[in-house]
């Protein structure tokens, strides 16, 4: 794989344990499968360009700034990943909170209320497997 690959599954380790990392290392080195390409270019691209990009913007504002966006897309899982992600690049749930209060005049309620039930959910999972 190339570099930026290697970066990109860094910062996913980093983020998402190393358990999850070996997954998709495993799952992109067969090379085969629905979407394989998809989870090359998001370590390549999401994870190994942008992410990476730390000088200019350190995870935790980039975390800040992605949640805002994914709550905007009205993305669920979206939402539910990148809620951890911040919690991993030393967002408070405090700060999520925030984020979540931002989009309210931005998004909408109903785009609230959906990214409410996403937050929620990372929390319980994030509180379970810390049990």
């Amino acid at each position: 794989m190339s570099e930026v690959f290697e970066k990109g599954l860094e910062i996913f380790g980093d983020v998402y344990g190393d358990t999850a990392a070996d997954g998709l290392r495993n799952y992109t080195e067969r090379g085969e499968g629905f979407g394989v390409k998809q989870a090359e270019w998001s370590m390549e691209w999401a994870f190994g360009s942008v992410w990476a990009r730390e000088e200019q913007l350190p995870r935790k504002l980039r975390s800040f700034a992605v949640l805002g966006m994914v709550i905007g897309l009205r993305s669920f899982e979206e939402i539910k990943y990148h809620t951890k992600m911040g919690i991993a690049n030393g967002l408070t749930r405090q700060e999520l909170e925030e984020v979540f209060y931002s989009a309210l005049p931005y998004c909408g309620f109903p785009i609230a209320n959906t990214a409410k039930a996403a937050m929620l959910a990372a929390f319980k999972e994030l509180d379970e497997a810390a049990e």
